[in-house]
């Protein structure tokens, strides 16, 4: 009986107008970020989710529905692009382009740092993406390794563009924040919070990127906030020995805490560092984009309103959903030199999936963590901060076939090296759980 109802779940899946959801692949506070399928084209796409009563209840109804026009608009190759916007009554869905390469971010905290003509290349496709939402009215606000995403090719894509109203909710004190709590790429006049000129500011964040890209960590750091301000008010960093002279006489200019003086995209593009090897995008921005569907998802008419299934059995995860998640992990040559950075982990089990989400939670609260269950996924918060916050991890339980079933726990908020930490006290309490766990699949995969 059982296992034919687990069978039967093999169908469920949750479904968006003609979108099939799967997995959560990224997750704030105001938003989470779901893969799905294009049930007609068979393409992935990634699914921004909002709750519309939290749209409501922050006054961002028109604001979201300017930058969200904005960004159907956008279209550019190093700019992921968002393809429509749908509403049920409860929330609004944002389908985006789907990118599998991973994050910069991740590259970098494996490495170290990249080669010059490779930090080159990627910066040059950045003020490409930025300077075309710039001269489109649409400043990004809160540039960072995070937001920017590699495709399969290798090519930057900057994701969030436009979509800052979103972004910055929750920021309780008004200032773009890093992941880690601290507004590391962040220009000294926003800080000092006397107004801006978002395309200057968006440059400096731009600087701090190019800064991590070749030196392996940020201009700017310290435990202590108001150092931390007080560095980057001052543009107090010192460029490392391996730097070019042309890397050294260029950055200075970007990381200029004074904005009247600060270099320009114009003036950038000019500089010989910049130039070196600069090949101009060439795409074709000629066909019609309809902003029918913005009012739609935004407004109340039930007419227009897309039909939400509900989930009652694990999200199954068909052969093409792990086929799109094997192509984001295209890049593990990067991360065996260095696991500890990963920010997700999974495994795979053959017991009952409420026997797991079960046993996941009686592991978890001695450690100090409350527990918010929702079907089959979980949200564990640690009550107890940690290095940069309450670590926050999100879990859920996937079904790839009637016996088999893959759960993926991913660091939500908090330190990542608390996060493999935990991760690993966890898995030893549930050992007799785990079929499989990621990191002996791949060592099966190199053998």
């Amino acid at each position: 009986m059982y296992k034919a109802r687990r069978q039967a779940s093999l169908k469920v899946r949750r479904r968006v107008g003609k979108y099939e959801l799967g997995r959560t692949i990224g997750e704030g506070t105001f938003a989470k970020v779901r893969f799905a399928k294009d049930t007609e084209s068979g393409d992935p796409v990634a699914i921004k989710i909002l709750d519309k009563a939290k749209v409501h209840k922050h006054g961002l109804v028109e604001q979201i529905r300017r930058e969200i026009c904005t960004m159907k608009l956008i279209q550019h190759p190093n700019v992921v692009r968002l393809h429509e916007v749908m509403g049920s009554k409860a929330r609004i869905f944002i389908v985006l382009e789907y990118v599998t390469g991973g994050e910069l971010h991740d590259i970098i905290a494996a490495r170290g740092s990249l080669k010059e003509d490779e930090a080159r290349r990627y910066f040059q496709q950045l003020i490409n993406a930025v300077d075309y939402c710039h001269s489109r009215g649409v400043y990004h606000r809160d540039l960072k390794l995070e937001n920017l995403l590699l495709d399969t090719a290798g090519n930057l894509k900057v994701s969030d563009f436009g979509l800052s109203a979103i972004s910055e909710q929750a920021k309780a004190d008004g200032l773009l924040h890093t992941t880690c709590g601290t507004p590391n790429y962040v220009a000294p006049e926003v800080i000092q919070d006397k107004g801006y000129n978002g395309a200057l500011a968006d440059l400096w964040s731009c600087g701090v990127i190019l800064f991590v890209m070749l030196a392996g960590y940020l201009p700017f750091e310290d435990d202590n906030v108001s150092a931390l301000y007080k560095k980057i008010s001052g543009a107090q960093f010192t460029c490392p020995s391996w730097f070019s002279d042309g890397a050294k006489r260029l950055i200075p200019r970007i990381l200029d805490p004074n904005p009247s003086t600060r270099i320009t995209i114009p003036q950038l593009l000019k500089d010989p560092w910049f130039k070196k090897g600069y090949k101009p995008p060439v795409f074709d921005e000629k066909h019609q984009t309809s902003l029918d569907d913005v009012d739609a998802a935004l407004g109340d008419s039930e007419e227009k309103q897309v039909e939400e299934e509900m989930e009652g059995q694990p999200a199954s995860m068909n052969a093409f959903e792990l086929i799109s998640l094997n192509k984001g992990l295209n890049l593990r040559n990067f991360f065996e030199a260095d696991k500890k950075y990963r920010r997700e982990t999974r495994f795979t089990s053959q017991c009952p999936p409420e026997e797991i989400i079960s046993r996941i939670e009686e592991a978890a609260k001695p450690l100090g963590f409350d527990i918010q269950k929702k079907n089959y996924k979980m949200r564990m918060k640690n009550l107890e901060a940690g290095r940069k916050g309450n670590l926050n991890v999100a879990t859920e339980v996937f079904q790839v076939a009637p016996s088999l079933f893959v759960v993926e726990l991913k660091k939500a908020k908090g330190d990542t090296l608390e996060f493999q930490k935990f991760y690993k006290t966890l898995s030893a309490q549930i050992k007799d759980v785990v079929w499989v766990c990621e990191s002996e699949a791949e060592e099966r995969g190199s053998t």
